[in-house]
């Protein structure tokens, strides 16, 4: 087996001569070109906050656009209404995505994100999921669509896109740019996405509290850890989300 299904992904086909310059405005990263591998961007609001994040696959004639399913509509709509009279096509690609560890196949793609993560097919046969994704994931600090990553009220900073290669600082403008510009270049970060070290379960969304006070909440769980965010100035010492015990040490 090559690798696995991931049944929770949709393909986007962008077409049209305009599209790698109509993506370029609008994504955190460049499209990059034709053989290139693998591009992990985001689109963002106007007020520089998370919208949809996906994987990008320049082939020369096309992007491909690989998304959680569950917002590729919406992402599609979105796209839509930037792209008023510019040549450029959005569509289903009727494409699936199989992932895996290991050797990869050919015609598959590195996973821009994190090496631990394997690489990235399309169009091309997998087996049912077996991997523990999540547990992966969790130990690399790597945010999840609608989990750690939620619409319109996370910013890609707190959540890690500069480690994950999400984000690229020298590219010309795109939507929330000026926020997040302002964010890399004017402040330090008090808030983000971090690993902890978890004894018990806890829903996703749990608060963490340090004595009485709310320090962060807690998200997905795997091995022993989870993924938190915290605020960093509060955050240490005996730590609770509900029944769980959550303990962080500081990078």
């Amino acid at each position: 087996m090559p690798g696995e299904r991931a049944e929770d992904r949709a393909v986007l086909r962008i077409g049209g001569a305009d599209r790698d310059k109509f993506l370029h405005g609008l994504v955190t990263r460049d499209v990059g070109g034709p053989g290139s591998g693998l591009v992990y961007s985001a689109i963002l609001t106007p007020q520089g906050k998370y919208l949809a994040d996906f994987f990008l696959l320049n082939r020369g004639d096309d992007v491909l656009l690989d998304v959680k399913a569950e917002i590729a509509p919406k992402l599609a709509q979105r796209l839509s209404m930037y792209k008023l009279r510019a040549d450029v096509t959005i569509a289903d690609s009727g494409l699936g995505v199989v992932r895996g560890l290991g050797a990869a196949p050919e015609g598959a793609c590195a996973d821009p994100r994190d090496a631990a993560l394997g690489w990235r097919g399309y169009g091309m046969e997998g087996g049912d999921p077996a991997i523990d994704w999540d547990r992966l994931r969790v130990a690399g600090c790597i945010p999840e669509t609608g989990i750690e990553l939620i619409p319109e009220d996370t910013y890609i900073l707190e959540a890690g896109f500069d480690r994950l290669s999400g984000v690229d600082h020298r590219k010309g403008c795109y939507v929330g740019q000026e926020v997040t510009a302002r964010m890399k270049h004017k402040t330090e970060l008090r808030k983000g996405l971090a690993t902890v070290e978890v004894d018990g379960t806890a829903p996703v969304g749990t608060e963490i509290f340090a004595g009485e006070r709310s320090v962060g909440t807690l998200y997905t769980q795997a091995g022993g850890q989870g993924i938190a965010y915290l605020r960093f100035d509060r955050a240490g010492g005996d730590m609770r989300a509900g029944d769980a015990k959550v303990t962080w040490t500081s990078a």
